[in-house]
Parts: structure tokens; sequence; C-alpha cells
């Protein structure tokens, strides 16, 4: 039913955001020429990689410059149009595809990076029972504010009581958590990551 649900939501949500996604990756193109999709190996359920897709915000080659893997507030390599898509989560549509491939679903903790998996301890790694998420428990819980191990948390108690009241909760509070900015915060590096 879960796999349903995902591949329903995520082509209804690709057919009606494919203006949307048009209109976006024209503006990349337009503002630099660069490639309009950033792909980046995270890791997903039982702690298997996949290339993760999203509509590029920084400019080419950001990993490799200041801060690296990190992104702060007011990041000089955030491009103009990366700005505005962050700002309105559109840069992350593209993964609405990784769901319809199997790689995500809808609602599960945000997938991270290898690096980060290996520091996490036994506990942690639990959040890599579920398939990754778009939209998650910590997500609506303020994570742009919230502390790593505190984030972490939330993830595994998702882990521990996942049902379909809470996916239909967090879904319904995902739009008033992007509208109130506090999702949003931590999606463009959702643990510090960047995007060329």
């Amino acid at each position: 039913m879960n796999r349903l649900a995902d591949v329903l939501i995520a082509g209804t949500g690709l057919a009606l955001t494919s203006p949307v996604l048009g209109l976006a990756a024209l503006a990349i193109k337009l503002e630099d020429g660069g490639p309009v999709l950033y792909r980046q190996t995270r890791v997903g359920k039982d702690g298997k990689d996949f290339e993760l897709l999203k509509l590029r915000t920084m400019v080419v080659g950001a990993e490799r410059m200041g801060a690296g893997y990190a992104v702060n507030a007011g990041d000089p390599r955030i491009t103009r149009v990366g700005r505005v898509l962050r700002r309105t989560s559109i840069d992350e549509l593209p993964q609405l595809w990784n769901v319809l491939r199997g790689d995500m679903s809808i609602i599960g903790p945000r997938p991270t990076l290898r690096y980060q998996v290996e520091q996490y301890d036994e506990r942690q790694r639990r959040r890599l029972e579920v398939k990754p998420g778009l939209t998650g428990w910590a997500q609506v819980n303020g994570r742009a504010a919230l502390p790593w191990a505190e984030r972490i948390e939330l993830d595994v108690w998702y882990v521990d009581n996942r049902s379909p009241l809470l996916d239909l909760k967090i879904l319904l509070r995902t739009p008033l958590a992007l509208f109130r900015g506090t999702y949003k915060g931590a999606t463009g590096g959702w643990h510090g990551t960047p995007e060329r």
C-alpha cells in the first residue's frame, strides 16, 4: 500500500508540477549555462547508495569551493535563481522521480551522505531501516533550528512509530512547515550538503 501511494502521489506531483519544473530549468540554464540537474550519491534504505536528483541551485563545482560540503546561510555559491528555488523548495521536485524509481518514499528520513552515515551510532543507524523521504517527522518539527543529534532522534522515533496515520499527519503538516520557512531552512543543506 505504501508503494502504491508513493507511485500515485509522485506521478501526480510530477504531472502537476511539470510546468514549474520547466520554467525552473529554463531559468537555471539562462543564468549561467550550466547543467539543470544536480546528482549526488546518498544513502538509502539498508545503507544502499542511490543517485539523488535536485535542481541545481549552486555554482558549478560548489563542493570544491569555500566551505565544501557545508552550506551556510547566505552562501555566495548559491545562485540568484537557486535562492528562489531553495526558498520555495522547488529544487526538491526532481526527487519525485526518485520516488517513482523506488529509491525514496514520500515520507521518511531525509537521505544523507555516506560520510555522515559512518558517524552514526548503533541507534542512529536504525533510521536506515526505512526508505528516505521527501519530507519527514524531523522536517515538520523545525529541523532547521534543531541540533544534528535531535534531528536524527526524531527520525529514529519515526521509524519506531510509523503508521499510515502518522504519515498522513506529516503530509498535512508539510505545507505549513514550508509556509513558515522552517522546512526549507534545512533542505538546501539537509545535512550541510551542497549542490552544483
